[in-house]
C-alpha cells in the first residue's frame, strides 16, 4: 500500500515543459541536452515528456503529471485512509479521461470526472507539484461514478464536509445518496 501522506517532499518528477521553462533555452538545443543527460545517466526518462533525477521518484507525483489536470483519488485515498480494507495494486487518478496504463511497472487507472468538478480544488490537499483528494472527496468521487460502491469504515468521516463538497458535483442523485449513507451510518451509532 502506498502511503500518500508521506509523499510530501520536494518535486521528484518534471515534465519536459517544466524543465524547458526552468532552463530558458530553445527547444531544439534543450531536447538534445536532455537526450544527452538521459544517455549519460544524469536524468531518468520515465515516459514521454516525464523525467526524474533517477528511478527513486515519487510515484504519486508521476501519476498526476501524465494527464493534467488530475489528482489522486478513489481507492488509492480510500485504502490509505482506512475507509476500505481491500488492497488495490494500482494508483487511481481523477482526470479528464478514462484510461488504464502501465508506466515503469506501475499500474495507473485514470477515471473521468466532469470538468467543473475536476477543476474545483475544494477538498483537495496540495502537495509539492500535485493534489490528493481528502477522504471525503474520494468518497464522493467514487460514489459519483459508482453509487453502489461498498465502503467498510465511515468512523472518521466529516459529514459536514461531505455535505459541503457534494455541491461541487451538481448532481441531485449524489446528494440523495450521501444523505442516505449519513442516515444509515448514524442509525448504527
Amino acid at each position: 500500500m502506498l502511503n500518500i501522506h508521506t509523499q510530501k517532499v520536494n518535486k521528484t518528477v518534471w515534465t519536459f515543459k517544466e524543465l524547458l521553462m526552468q532552463n530558458k533555452k530553445n527547444v531544439g538545443n534543450f531536447a538534445r541536452n536532455m537526450s544527452y543527460a538521459v544517455s549519460a545517466g544524469n536524468m531518468y526518462h520515465i515516459r514521454k515528456s516525464l523525467y526524474s533525477k533517477d528511478k527513486n521518484y515519487n510515484i504519486i507525483e508521476m501519476a498526476t503529471k501524465i494527464y493534467k489536470p488530475s489528482y489522486i483519488s478513489f481507492e488509492t485515498v480510500l485504502q490509505n485512509e482506512g475507509v476500505i480494507f481491500q488492497n488495490y495494486n494500482s494508483i487511481k487518478v481523477a482526470s479528464y479521461k478514462t484510461l488504464n496504463i502501465v508506466v515503469d511497472k506501475h499500474k495507473i487507472n485514470f477515471r473521468k470526472i466532469k470538468d467543473t468538478t475536476l477543476l474545483n480544488h475544494e477538498g483537495l490537499i496540495k502537495y509539492d507539484g500535485y493534489y490528493v483528494a481528502s477522504k471525503e472527496r474520494a468518497i464522493l468521487d467514487t460514489l459519483y461514478l459508482n453509487k453502489k460502491y461498498h465502503f467498510d469504515n465511515f468512523r472518521d468521516i466529516d459529514w459536514d464536509k461531505m455535505q459541503r463538497l457534494v455541491k461541487i458535483y451538481e448532481n441531485k442523485n449524489l446528494e440523495k445518496e450521501v444523505y442516505n449513507l449519513y442516515l444509515k451510518y448514524n442509525s448504527k451509532i
